[in-house]
């Protein structure tokens, strides 16, 4: 692959724009679902709002890390081309390896059982009802993207003004609207928690920040990157974590604490508690649309780095064909979807899909956070004469805390959730023998 260290890219997004992105991206379907996994986790609302918090925090160190990155090393690669220049092409063929079969794919699942928790409100199909919604949400989408059907960008921004608007109303309703029994419910509980409720509290709560480090893509083509990062970055985040916190007071003073732990639709039962029946159920339609979108968009941009992955390795060059009359990559959309399927039948054998979900894909997915912290200081350290647009305040204590709250985490994942991760893991180490063959089998230039 070709490099582009001197890549220039044109000045034509404004601040607006990139918070807008940022937002869009962040702000999605999992917000629905994560909110009482956490409390369950946190065992009081101080330390709910606590984590959420902190999520914000981490979730800001790590984006000016990206920021640096992708401002000097501009490249539609992403990850994949820091990688490829920090360590090789080894560790580059390994994410892309993981996007394929861990991190995408099961991103697409767990959005998949975030759908099927909310539809199974409106309609259950039995003890598998979320399941099956799941299975017939990825094939369908896939389908759909396979003949060339995909959200335009006038679409995307609607849904995601929607899904804004939606937490609002959820806002309004849980502050405004709550019982007061449920209300009085929250002063009370001031639990402690555990390292390992602290752990899974915080796997769930940057779960539902992912998606920030798209902003750092395009930080190349902001208008006067060197000051306008930084105020995206603190006004997008801001708002995001902000937004997060409300929403999360929201749910405890119109459950309490009891009422939002454990349930697998915690924003429907509070609508259920506040409105009735009715609004339950329109909230549940509304999660159920938004799950979709985020879903489709997940499929689109996962066949996309598929299709690269087989342009770029012969080995997987069945992934690297494009259908000129669908304009989609077709093969890409086909095994992605069918790994997707593969995953949402763990999650269905479990029993747990959504937690199933975030078990098999937050190992992999820190341990490749971590390795970008580390691709920046050891890109300082061999190319410093690289122009950086926007450079790491308090280099090198800013990466060095990304490294650090990444190892954590990826020791959370590993210590604190359940058979998941092992086979996450397991599937990600399934790569490493192909790299024998890859280097015996190069990729066509």
């Amino acid at each position: 692959m070709s490099r582009s260290t001197d890549t220039t890219l044109p000045g034509t997004l404004s601040v607006l724009d990139v918070v807008a992105l940022t937002v869009g991206v962040v702000v999605g379907a999992s917000i629905f679902r994560t909110p009482s996994l956490v409390a369950e986790n946190a065992g009081s609302p101080l330390l709910t709002f606590a984590v959420w918090g902190l999520g914000g925090g981490v979730s800001f160190i790590g984006a000016v890390c990206y920021a640096e990155l992708a401002s000097a090393y501009p490249h539609a690669g992403g990850d994949y081309h820091y990688f490829q220049r920090a360590f090789g092409d080894w560790m580059a063929f390994l994410f892309a390896w993981a996007r394929l079969v861990v991190i995408q794919t099961g991103s697409i699942a767990l959005l998949a059982f975030v759908f099927g928790d909310y539809a199974s409100e409106l309609l259950s199909l039995g003890a598998h009802s979320s399941s099956i919604y799941a299975a017939a949400a990825v094939l369908g989408l896939t389908v759909l993207n396979v003949a060339g059907v995909r959200l335009g960008k006038t679409t995307q921004r609607a849904l995601t003004a929607a899904t804004v608007l939606g937490l609002i109303v959820i806002v309004g309703t849980g502050l405004f609207l709550a019982p007061d029994a449920a209300a009085s419910s929250t002063a009370s509980g001031g639990g402690s928690m555990g390292s390992s409720q602290f752990g899974m509290a915080m796997v769930f709560v940057l779960l539902t920040y992912g998606g920030w480090n798209e902003s750092a893509y395009v930080s190349a083509e902001l208008k006067h990157v060197q000051k306008n990062m930084i105020r995206a970055l603190l006004i997008s985040l801001g708002l995001i974590t902000t937004l997060y916190l409300l929403v999360n007071w929201a749910y405890l003073s119109g459950l309490g604490l009891g009422g939002m732990s454990g349930t697998d639709a915690v924003a429907a039962d509070l609508m259920r508690a506040t409105l009735g029946e009715t609004g339950a159920i329109v909230l549940s339609v509304f999660v159920a649309i938004a799950a979709l979108s985020s879903t489709n968009a997940t499929i689109f941009t996962g066949a996309r780095t598929s299709f690269a992955l087989g342009q770029d390795a012969s080995l997987f060059s069945v992934l690297g064909v494009w259908d000129d009359g669908a304009n989609t990559p077709a093969n890409a959309l086909w095994i992605q979807g069918g790994i997707a399927l593969a995953l949402v039948g763990v999650g269905a054998a479990t029993r747990q899909g959504f937690e199933s979900m975030v078990d098999y894909t937050a190992p992999v997915f820190w341990l490749f956070f971590l390795a970008t912290g580390v691709s920046l200081l050891v890109l300082r350290r061999t190319e410093p004469d690289v122009d950086r647009p926007f450079r790491v305040p308090l280099y090198p204590l800013t990466p060095f805390a990304f490294c650090l709250a990444s190892v954590y985490m990826l020791w959370s994942s590993l210590a604190y959730t359940g058979v998941g991760a092992l086979l996450g893991a397991g599937v990600l180490l399934a790569g490493v023998p192909l790299l024998w063959f890859r280097e015996r089998a190069p990729a066509d230039s």
